[in-house]
């Protein structure tokens, strides 16, 4: 069996838990790929050898026969996991080493625990929807325009508000006077749109949420819409370039660029181990029930 693991940076407090999750691999004859950034920082920064195989750079040397892809950070570094595998087929398991984690939810205290049921196939699959994005009369080109979170639309300065026009299928929905606009995924729900106000949908809802940021009409809610629809945006204001983020990958584009917006015609495939229901992140991420009255 294959697996592959990526991560970007831990502090040096992580390293007992990078000691029992290679170490597990290790003792259990399991081929390892190893983002090769992330063995770099390893030895560099923390002077820990990770047990490991062989390397991969990016997804033109990834392995496609790997059994899962381990991602070892918070919930940022599960999406740039993505962006740099860009393969949907094989299972994607987070291992958090920071804060909240709605993505990345195996915690440090049941690594072990965790990678012995996952190796007996105690789990299951979530398949998770991806946004996908066009930009129309722009030269430059997202280099992967797809998104698991959200597709953001931001002003550039401090100052000036920006104006987006959104239709729906074809249909005009809004004019928003707003510092921008985004359209989350349901997983996404949980990310920005959340802390702007957006509702929170579980994972298997065929929806998108479209949420303002900062909005100068009171009156302007977030708005929950099937997956099925295309939306498209049209951005005016004073300045010549706007914002234009996925995940967290931003680049400006110009103002004249209309930005189309559909489900991507894939999904991300993610493991959820039995007991790590999204109800039960919920409850224990948000600290709902925290409150004895509830």
């Amino acid at each position: 069996m294959k697996v592959a693991v990526f991560g970007n940076s831990v502090d040096s407090g992580f390293i007992p838990v990078l000691d029992k999750f290679f170490h597990f691999f290790k003792q259990n004859k399991i081929e390892v790929q190893l983002y090769k950034p992330f063995y770099n920082h390893l030895i560099s920064n923390l002077e820990f050898t990770p047990f490991y195989n062989t390397f991969f750079h990016s997804h033109t040397d990834f392995d496609l026969t790997n059994s899962f892809i381990f991602s070892i950070g918070g919930d940022g570094t599960f999406l740039q996991t993505l962006q740099c595998i860009q393969h949907y087929d094989i299972p994607m398991v987070g291992l958090n080493s920071g804060r909240l984690g709605f993505l990345a939810d195996i915690a440090e205290d049941e690594v072990e625990d965790a990678l012995a049921a996952i190796f007996n196939g105690q789990f299951d699959i979530i398949e998770r929807s991806l946004i996908d994005v066009k930009l129309e009369g722009e030269t430059a080109q997202l280099d992967f325009n797809y998104a698991l979170n959200e597709m953001t639309v931001l002003k550039t300065d401090s100052s000036s508000m920006i104006n987006i026009k959104a239709y729906l299928d074809g249909e005009f929905l809004n004019n928003y006077w707003a510092d921008g606009l985004i359209i989350a995924t349901p997983t996404g729900s949980t990310a920005y749109s959340l802390s702007v106000g957006g509702p929170v949908l579980t994972p298997d809802a065929m929806n998108f949420v479209i949420t303002p940021i900062a909005p100068h009409n009171l009156t302007v809610r977030p708005l929950v819409v099937p997956d099925t629809q295309e939306v498209v945006l049209k951005v005016s204001g004073r300045g010549s370039h706007f914002l234009t983020s996925l995940d967290s990958n931003s680049t400006s584009v110009e103002i004249s660029t209309i930005i189309r917006v559909k489900k991507a015609d894939f999904k991300l495939k993610t493991l959820s181990l039995k007991g790590h229901s999204f109800l039960s992140t919920l409850r224990n991420k948000l600290m709902w029930g925290a409150d004895k009255r509830n």
